[in-house]
């Protein structure tokens, strides 16, 4: 069975349109080195699921949570649509192995990459709107995202990993962390961009992703993971003063 047929079985989606499935899958690494195929990347459609999967879990968390605040329930979405987010919820369905990639993409390990599963799935839901309606995108996404959405844990868990390393930054009386854009390539449908992150002009992490932003939360979790490390260093025990020299016996 051809792979996307699999995933259509595996979600239980029967596709009017199968090109859109097809589409969704296709990496713009594998259009880049098969230019001649005439085939589209998912950049649109994953800037189509993006929104929609904004507008469903909006609305999903604020039934799910009637007596939390509009600074929680932000906090929790932004969790669950961050590339992280993202990526743990198409984890779920082993998404990145139907990912069509280009060779050097492969060798890279890009398939597995969170930013990279997390497009996917963005565009996975907007196949799935433009093919059978809001409804049924809406019922993947739930049906996915279950476990986030009702996650019985304190909404500060939910916060992105910008939001915790500028929380940290200035709980440690530091200078907010600041993004500085390393690189960016590829054409204007298919950019790649990498980004550092600097803590109080120190270099803690890149990231790299389809956008800034998804660069940027890269980024920022590879500073966290630095910072864990580091605070988990036991601190070396002090030098001993050298004792003073002895008198020489008379």
């Amino acid at each position: 069975m051809p792979r996307p047929q699999e995933l259509a079985a595996r979600l239980g989606i029967a596709f009017r349109d199968q090109r859109l499935l097809e589409q969704a899958l296709i990496h713009s690494s594998y259009v880049n080195e098969h230019p001649g195929l005439g085939i589209a990347a998912n950049e649109r459609l994953e800037f189509l699921g993006d929104s929609v999967l904004s507008v469903v879990i909006s609305d999903a968390l604020w039934h799910a949570h009637p007596d939390e605040s509009e600074g929680a329930l932000t906090t929790r979405r932004a969790a669950i649509v961050s590339a992280t987010g993202l990526a743990r919820i198409g984890d779920r369905i082993d998404l990145g192995s139907y990912l069509v990639v280009g060779q050097g993409a492969e060798r890279a390990g890009e398939r597995r990459r969170a930013s990279v599963v997390a497009s996917t799935f963005e565009a996975l839901v907007a196949a799935v709107y433009l093919d059978q309606g809001l409804e049924a995108a809406r019922e993947l996404i739930l049906r996915l995202a279950g476990p986030d959405l009702h996650a019985a844990l304190p909404p500060l868990t939910f916060k992105s990993p910008k939001s915790q390393l500028q929380e940290r930054c200035y709980a440690q009386g530091g200078r907010p962390p600041t993004y500085k854009v390393v690189s960016v390539t590829g054409p204007d449908h298919a950019r790649h961009y990498v980004v550092e992150v600097l803590v109080n002009g120190r270099s803690l992490g890149a990231g790299e992703g389809a956008n800034r932003r998804i660069a940027e939360t890269e980024a920022a979790t590879r500073a966290l993971t630095t910072l864990d490390a580091e605070a988990a260093e036991p601190e070396a025990p002090p030098v001993p003063d050298a004792p003073p020299p002895t008198e020489p016996a008379p």
